[in-house]
């Protein structure tokens, strides 16, 4: 079934050629399942696709709203893009969602109270907590809002984590992960993770997913009304690969990421290792923590 977005969005015609069924807006009759997205990556065209490409694998009519920071213009993607294709805070605080995705930010190595757009970020995140069914934080958008609402803190790593970590399942009964194998692999790109202690302290958490070498993967509170995950799962095969290559020539001396090329080999096509578990876990979120829960009158 169909994702709903503008019909002139450039990602649209490669979803298409994917034979991803996107809906645009003269074919859709009523509106399903309304998700809003904070695109803060610097690259927005390119998170759009991933995302787009994720929620498309679920039965149900979803119509997107992009939205983007009103306090901070990013100079990677033209401004003829963001006046066309999406909206601020301004323009839907009056409106609810049935849900919300804070996805990454390149601003991980900064404390959040420097961040340009943290106030408006933080308005939007108690902004959420009335107008949306389930808030989705993806890497920095969820250490920022374990810190903000949990008081949970990031922490500075030895070295960049980077590449496609071994994960295990925790606790199997919550709808989240249902599907996921007891094993399972998925991306991670930071140079912070966040504090064990802190989450430990809180008891606010259900832990759903963790690993050995990138610590806590997909943490649950209030019943899913707010989901971190502190990973990339929509990640496509090369989008780590674009990442090392490019800290290659700014002469970073990046380490290879693990577990991505064959024989590490960086001249090599990565292995495609997480895609079936990213599609449950966002299939999982929209059916059981937006769809089943968001009152049809919301």
């Amino acid at each position: 079934m169909p994702v709903k977005v503008n019909n002139d969005l450039p990602v649209k015609k490669l979803l298409e050629e994917e034979n991803i069924f996107v809906m645009d807006e003269s074919r859709a009759m009523s509106q399903d399942i309304r998700i809003a997205i904070l695109n803060l990556m610097p690259l927005k065209e390119d998170t759009e696709l991933q995302i787009l490409r994720s929620l498309s694998n679920t039965p149900l009519q979803v119509e997107i709203t992009f939205l983007t920071t009103k306090s901070y213009i990013g100079k990677n993607t033209p401004v003829s893009h963001l006046e066309q294709f999406y909206q601020t805070f301004d323009d839907v605080k009056d409106k609810k969602f049935d849900g919300l995705i804070i996805t990454g930010a390149p601003v991980e190595t900064m404390e959040f109270e420097e961040v340009v757009y943290w106030d408006e970020l933080t308005q939007i995140m108690d902004w959420s907590d009335k107008n949306v069914t389930s808030t989705l934080h993806i890497c920095w958008g969820a250490q920022a809002g374990l810190y903000y609402r949990y008081g949970v803190h990031k922490e500075l790593l030895p070295k960049k984590l980077s590449g496609v970590y071994r994960h295990h399942v925790l606790n199997r009964k919550e709808p989240l992960v249902r599907g996921f194998d007891d094993v399972f692999y998925a991306p991670h790109s930071r140079y912070t993770g966040i504090s064990k202690e802190d989450v430990e302290k809180s008891g606010a958490f259900t832990i759903l997913a963790e690993s050995d070498e990138a610590g806590y993967f997909i943490l649950l509170a209030r019943g899913g009304k707010h989901i971190f995950v502190t990973g990339h799962p929509e990640y496509d095969r090369v989008t780590l690969d674009k990442e090392y290559k490019r800290d290659v020539d700014k002469g970073i001396n990046p380490e290879l990421p693990v577990n991505y090329y064959p024989e590490d080999d960086p001249e090599k096509k990565p292995l495609l290792l997480w895609r079936s578990h990213a599609n449950a876990l966002y299939s999982n979120w929209l059916n059981y923590y937006v769809y089943q829960i968001t009152p049809y009158n919301l």
